[in-house]
Formats: structure tokens, sequence, C-alpha cells
């Protein structure tokens, strides 16, 4: 469902001002709506624009995580593991490090 805000930003989209952090801002007001799949659109859209935004990634995966594709969430978590410690942003390394271990596990199942 959109709201003033999501309207507000969409309204943005493809002129002087897009670019990641758009982007980053649009997603993260559809995963606030409840709505994962627009906003993992949108965080790829940051990601692709800014392939060093490691915050982008970590909410890609969290959105991907709520659609429901925890592989394409863990590749999403992983890649932006990567890009953190290449930046040296060591918190967002670790916080994606154990979404990472939370989805290996759920994936792996019980046993």
């Amino acid at each position: 469902m959109s709201t003033p805000i999501i309207q507000n930003l969409e309204k943005l989209l493809d002129g002087p001002r897009d670019g990641a952090l758009l982007r980053y801002a649009l997603g993260n007001e559809w995963l606030k709506a409840g709505e994962p799949r627009q906003a993992a659109a949108c965080f790829r859209a940051a990601v692709d624009r800014d392939p060093g935004y490691s915050a982008a990634w970590k909410l890609l995966g969290k959105s991907l995580t709520e659609a429901g594709d925890p592989a394409a969430a863990l590749d999403a978590y992983r890649q932006g593991i990567a890009v953190a410690t290449d930046k040296g942003d060591v918190q967002a390394a670790k916080e994606m490090g154990v979404f990472v271990r939370r989805l290996e596990k759920q994936l792996a199942g019980p046993g």
C-alpha cells in the first residue's frame, strides 16, 4: 500500500535527484509499509547505483528475507559483508554476519 511519503519519493525517480540514497529511502518506506518485494526492488536499484552502499545491502537482505526468498537474502548479505569489510564498516559486517548465520540455520532445517 502506497503512502504519501512513497508517492512523494516516487515523483523524484528518474529526475536529477535520483540516485542510491533516493532508492534506499524509497525502499525503507516500502519496507515500513509491509511491501518487502517493492522494497527489495528499490534496494537492488540502490546497490546497482552504488555497489559500496553497505546499508542498502543490509536492507536488501532484510527485505528479501521478509519476502520469503532466503537464498537471495543470503546472497545479498554476503555481498554486503564483503562491501562493509572493504569499507571498514565493521558494525554493518557483524550485523549482516548474524543474519547470515540465522538464515543458514533456517535453510539447514531441523537436526
